[in-house]
């Protein structure tokens, strides 16, 4: 993958694999309401009280109540997973296990197969809306969650489609939040614009799981697996989980499927900016900076948002190569605190769109700025 400066967003996490088998301000459409599956018997997902019977009790009854909503998709480069969005025959998936194709083979968990229409892509998350014209009584809609109330430790379980096994289930933790993937989009340097919002999660993903659910324990979608990293392959090159799992979070998918169903694309804000997450303290200190958190700017792109609110970036020669001092360094934004570029890149997918203004807490050497930004839109 092409690699350099990161534009906001740009990828500061690479991954080794997708999780699909291959052969080789803006008035926002809101997504559909679904009845959660409640009640399942003893679904708390904050404790971990109860008989293991009892667990294993919750995990059965969530894959009966979910698992209908659970497809396999195919094409003539591979196969993939995806979930039934709506009533209306929308299914939700991933773009690479879709890309390139204009018509799919959906394969439902009754065993009933009908051919699909893509009609709506996302470089940017990695998500694709396809729909079927299928009789009613093989619809049915998985509720969706809000990922905002996910934690570290919650258990949660994918259905999908690895290597080509249908409605496989397996089930983990959420093991850390606001991750950031390289996207497919690529910006005007020829490098890549970064998907935010990321759930990580050591649920088994496999080859085929790309773009199938991830459930909470009261059978809601919190996400949509998407990629792994591994060091592991098959004979054939397949990537093998690692216990390091990435789904792209559900409150991303209620802001641009439903955009995807209206429009057949979707536009995420931009801020225009570099920054670097990998700050050491030998190069904290060496960049002048007053705190251990935050993102720092590295680069400010010509005629960006940025640029034209006064964003500044480092000009001062350092000892690293491309890495100059003197840059802000962004602590907070709307209020919100900014721990690393992640946190920064997953707020702006998730709750903002072009047109919009955000408030920037700047330190700027020992001095706190507010500064206003209008986002423009990724080019």
């Amino acid at each position: 993958m092409k690699k350099n400066r990161l534009w906001i967003a740009l990828a500061v996490v690479v991954i080794s694999a997708m999780a699909c088998q291959f052969s080789s301000s803006l008035d926002l459409p809101q997504a559909p309401v679904v009845s959660p599956v409640l009640p399942l018997p003893n679904s708390d997902e904050t404790t971990n009280t109860g008989s293991p019977a009892a667990g294993q009790d919750v995990l059965v009854s969530l894959y009966e109540l979910v698992s209908p909503g659970a497809v396999a998709i195919l094409t003539e480069q591979g196969q993939g997973s995806g979930f039934i969005f709506d009533g209306q025959g929308h299914i939700v998936t991933n773009y690479h296990v879709v890309e390139g194709a204009s018509n799919v083979e959906v394969d439902f968990m009754s065993g009933f197969k009908s051919f699909g229409n893509v009609i709506g892509t996302d470089l940017d998350s990695d998500l694709a809306v396809v729909k079927v014209d299928v009789p009613e009584n093989e619809l049915h809609p998985v509720p969706l969650g809000n990922s905002d109330s996910l934690r570290v430790g919650q258990t949660v379980v994918a259905i999908g489609n690895p290597f080509g096994l249908n409605g496989t289930m397996t089930v983990g933790i959420i093991s850390a939040l606001g991750r950031t993937l390289e996207s497919a989009h690529e910006t005007p340097d020829g490098t890549f614009f970064t998907a935010g919002d990321i759930i990580q999660t050591d649920a088994a993903i496999n080859p085929g799981n790309s773009g199938g659910p991830l459930f909470n324990l009261n059978g809601e979608v919190v996400g949509v697996n998407r990629a792994i990293r591994t060091t592991n392959f098959t004979e054939n090159g397949d990537a093998v989980n690692s216990g390091i799992g990435f789904a792209v979070s559900v409150n991303v998918v209620r802001r641009v499927v439903p955009v995807l169903i209206a429009q057949g694309k979707y536009d995420y804000p931009y801020l225009g900016i570099s920054s670097r997450d990998d700050l050491t303290l030998d190069v904290i200190n060496m960049l002048g900076l007053k705190s251990f958190t935050g993102a720092y700017v590295a680069e400010v792109a010509r005629g960006g948002p940025a640029e034209k609110a006064g964003i500044r970036a480092g000009d001062l020669v350092t000892d690293i190569p491309d890495l100059y001092a003197g840059g802000d360094l962004i602590t907070a934004i709307d209020g919100q605190t900014i721990r690393r570029f992640d946190d920064l890149l997953s707020y702006l997918i998730a709750n903002r769109s072009p047109g919009d203004v955000v408030v920037l807490t700047v330190m700027r050497g020992s001095e706190t700025l507010e500064i206003s930004v209008t986002l423009g839109k990724r080019p």
